[in-house]
């Protein structure tokens, strides 16, 4: 089940849901028993890997049972046969909401002691809210089987391109925004921006054996499973790495525990409190949490009590955060548990870089303290519930230079709906910035401790990156005579370097500061221009490698190969090799490398874990395509087949590698149904209005009603003298005869026998469709393995080096357009339209000489052309 259809059952079901309990408690059931089903699916899988055969659950999966200990000893918890998922789809109609309360109680007392931590509580919704459900045990227990219908279908064995948990949580957030998101202050983190925090924190880690991670205001959970993840990449084993999280809410606390345990964490790297991060810090053992990495997205600008806290070790040393607002307080308390190698990164209103009191003492205590690394100013709109503009901060305890990053990405974004989306080429533009500390015009800049200082520790973004475009400019001498200004060609200067001789071909140099464009097409010159060819030459050179390239990287590799290391790999190829052309932008490169990478659920990462999982055999496996449709007699949603699809290889693709005949025949075909819409519209639009009172027209005029039109044109027919007896006589004599041009009757057989023929090309089509879909599949599951790899390249190779050559052609079109708005810019003088203007009103005096009129208006049209300047 991929986004789009997840999506669509969850809206469904949380509709049905609105009546019976609010819009944002929908999610904590949802949630609850989805873990609830993955700890039952878990167990199974468990159990059945140790030997147990499914028909022997029901006598050997019990409280009472030799296998408790056992399966508490390697799981942490024991859910007996009569409280697995499983078994409750299996009851149907026997099912009732009193098992539910009954597992959630033996759950609690089958954690496991050193389980407890992480196990503890966490169905507490489930044990306490089911009343919330219904008035009725009838009508709880429908509720509660209607979310089962739901669940049943929900992938969680955690192999997906995508959090699960996450995205329900993300989804239920933004489309209850208004009773849930914005009112209760949980700003999910959008996972781009969770990308981009989690890389920048990669980066610092990597060389690092093992590693401690900590969210103090974790929500779902979401933002730390990102660093994770991204960290891994980077160590020998993703057991490697400790989660530290803290959630002042039980519920999302609770939710926090399910996502780290649905990701394949261990227990005993899962460290989670209940508490209120400000009011109640996290000592171990009387000893400072001290970590290699913290991150958080807390609420923005919320009260909090600093009463009492001057003494507090997180804020004696910077000052208290103003009591009205805390996004000072909650910096401080992550910077106080970094380690002094650590680094982190919060979310905050961007109203902390430059408000005054307190604020502006903490900032300049962090300035002068080196602890501000960079500071990243996000794109508006960008988070779910709030339009807040956001900024990250990078810190770190100790650095060694005192200069601070500044880097504007507010312009930088996709819009998507609502709201504005970081494209993973704006993630990696910024991650490389800070990373590389690099400086990119109008995007980045590394500002000096002393400007800062000058600025009175003011940080806001403007103050040191100008973004703005500049203003367009007017050349005075140029508008009025013509010409092109040299000062404006200037900003061509890369494309002059790269192509040598290309402004003298041109323009024309008259020994002025201006010159003059040649006549002709300048997208042709430019194209005909032999340093354009040998640019467009030397870019094939250097990627003529490409393919092989990707052999080595992809192919050869692809059933042990890193997935996201491959991908960086692969970007940094592409870098080297840009780098020695110029023009071309790394960062659309890379857009176009992650498209194909990342394309839902039929890009080249989904292709390489599912052969990573399944092995080289997945190449030639095909799947059904499920879709949802509503049962006509139950009135619900249900998936239901809708054809098939390869596993990996697209039917479109073994079409028209192998099939390429029949594919091209079943394309005529609908070729031919084209044209016969586009005759029949073209018909509807001859209709007279007279035609449109025949019974055989609709009487909008807007087709032809195809029931009467035989017994119109048999009427026709025989109004000329022919009496055709039989339906193959009256076919057979209306192809013959012809009757008056523009007629009713001439439109109505040219529709008849377009419409004959559209029924017979439409039962061949569905004939020719069938057929190819079975030969599809028949070529995709006895491909050899040689064909499978050859298909598996076309699949992967032809659209990345497609689009990198399409990079230089990108350029010059780019190039071509501006030039062409610059030579138009100018093209029409002042002094030009100047004299333009007298000749038309000299024409137009001259040809009020011919108006005739009593004496009051020969004066009036007089004075007129005297104004006109002519006419005399």
């Amino acid at each position: 089940m991929n986004k789009q259809q997840l999506a669509a059952k969850i809206w469904q079901s949380a509709n049905k849901m609105r009546s019976k309990i609010e819009a944002n408690e929908y999610k904590d059931y949802i949630l609850g028993f989805i873990f609830y089903k993955f700890l039952c699916d878990k167990l199974e899988k468990f159990v059945i890997a140790q030997g147990l055969e499914q028909a022997d659950f029901a006598a050997e999966l019990t409280e009472n049972g030799e296998l408790v200990g056992f399966i508490q000893e390697n799981l942490g918890y024991f859910i007996s046969y009569d409280h697995l998922f499983s078994t409750w789809l299996a009851q149907g109609s026997d099912f009732n909401i009193a098992q539910v309360r009954d597992a959630m109680s033996a759950f609690s007392r089958h954690i496991a002691k050193n389980y407890k931590a992480v196990f503890d509580g966490i169905f507490k919704t489930l044990e306490s809210g089911l009343s919330k459900l219904g008035d009725t045990a009838a009508s709880q227990t429908s509720a509660v089987k209607d979310l089962f219908h739901l669940i049943k279908d929900i992938p969680m064995d955690g192999k997906q391109g995508y959090d699960v948990l996450g995205f329900i949580y993300e989804y239920l957030i933004s489309m209850f925004a208004a009773n849930a998101g914005k009112k209760a202050g949980e700003f999910y983190t959008p996972h781009e921006v969770s990308l981009l925090m989690s890389e920048i924190i990669a980066d610092h880690l990597k060389d690092r054996d093992e590693i401690s991670i900590y969210d103090p205001t974790s929500g779902s959970g979401s933002l730390l499973i990102n660093i994770g993840h991204s960290v891994a990449k980077h160590l020998k084993s993703p057991d490697d790495i400790k989660y530290y999280a803290q959630e002042l809410k039980e519920n999302t606390y609770n939710l926090t525990r399910m996502n780290l345990i649905m990701r394949g964490i261990s227990h005993d790297k899962i460290f989670v409190r209940n508490a209120d991060t400000l009011e109640d810090d996290w000592p171990l053992e009387g000893t400072p949490l001290y970590l290699d990495a913290v991150v958080s997205n807390p609420p923005y600008s919320q009260p909090w009590n600093p009463t009492d806290k001057e003494s507090d070790p997180r804020y004696k040393r910077f000052g208290l955060a103003p009591q009205t607002k805390a996004d000072f307080a909650f910096l401080l308390h992550d910077l106080y548990h970094l380690k002094p190698s650590g680094i982190m990164t919060i979310v905050l209103p961007h109203g902390v870089l430059f408000r005054g009191g307190e604020e502006e003492k903490i900032r300049k205590n962090l300035i002068e303290y080196n602890h501000i690394d960079a500071i990243i100013g996000l794109p508006a709109n960008i988070f779910f519930g709030t339009g807040i503009p956001t900024i990250i901060i990078v810190l770190r305890q100790e650095r060694e230079r005192d200069d601070v990053l500044m880097i504007d990405a507010s312009k930088h974004f996709i819009k998507q709906g609502k709201n504005n989306h970081l494209r993973a080429s704006d993630i990696k533009r910024i991650v490389d910035c800070v990373t590389a500390r690099r400086e990119i015009p109008k995007f980045s800049r590394v500002v000096p401790k002393s400007e800062i200082q000058a600025n009175g520790y003011n940080l806001n973004i403007p103050r040191y990156v100008d973004s703005a475009d500049a203003p367009e400019q007017w050349d005075i001498y140029a508008s009025i005579h013509g010409g092109i200004p040299r000062a404006e060609l200037a900003q061509f200067s890369p494309y002059w370097q790269a192509f040598a001789g290309l402004q003298e071909s041109l323009f024309t140099d008259n020994g002025t500061p201006y010159v003059s464009p040649v006549s002709g097409s300048l997208k042709t010159e430019i194209q005909a221009h032999p340093s354009v060819a040998a640019y467009l030459a030397q870019y094939a050179q250097t990627f003529a490698d490409l393919p092989q390239i990707l052999e080595n990287t992809l192919i050869a590799p692809m059933a042990t190969l890193n997935i996201s290391q491959t991908q960086q790999t692969l970007a940094e190829t592409i870098r080297q090799k840009l780098a020695a052309t110029p023009l071309i932008d790394f960062y659309t490169a890379y857009q176009k490398l992650d498209d194909l990478w990342r394309a839902d659920n039929a890009g080249i990462a989904a292709d390489l874990e599912m052969i990573q999982t399944e092995g080289a055999s997945a190449i030639k496996q095909i799947d059904p395509v499920m879709v949802l449709k509503k049962d006509p007699k139950t009135k619900k949603e249900a998936e239901i087949q809708d054809g098939w699809q390869g596993r990996i290889l697209p039917f479109e693709l073994v079409q028209r590698e192998m099939l390429a005949d029949d594919l091209g025949s079943l394309k005529t075909l609908e070729n031919r149904l084209a044209e016969i819409a586009s005759e029949q519209q073209s018909l509807i639009e001859s209709l007279t209005e007279e035609d449109q009172d025949s019974d055989a027209v609709n009487e909008d005029g807007s087709g032809f009603i195809s029931a009467e039109i035989p017994k119109a044109l048999q009427a026709a027919l025989v109004s000329d003298g022919i009496t055709p007896a039989k339906k193959a006589d009256f076919d057979a004599q209306l192809k013959k005869h012809s009757f008056e041009a523009d007629s009713l009757a001439a439109k109505l057989k040219q529709a008849y026998l377009l419409q004959s023929e559209e029924k017979a090309l439409k039962a061949k089509h569905k004939t020719a469709a069938a057929a190819l879909t079975q030969a599809t599949i028949a070529a995709i599951q006895n491909l050899s393995d040689s064909e499978a790899l050859d298909l598996l390249r076309k699949k992967w190779f032809a659209p990345l080096i497609a689009a990198m050559h399409e990079l230089p052609q990108q350029a010059l079109a780019d190039f071509c357009q501006q030039l062409a708005a610059l030579c138009t810019k100018y093209a029409d003088t002042y002094a030009g339209l100047h004299q333009q203007s007298r000749q038309s009103a000299a024409e137009l005096a001259q040809m009020m000489n011919g108006l005739t009129g009593d004496e009051y208006d020969l004066a009036g049209i007089a004075g007129w052309q005297a104004i006109l300047g002519g006419g005399q």
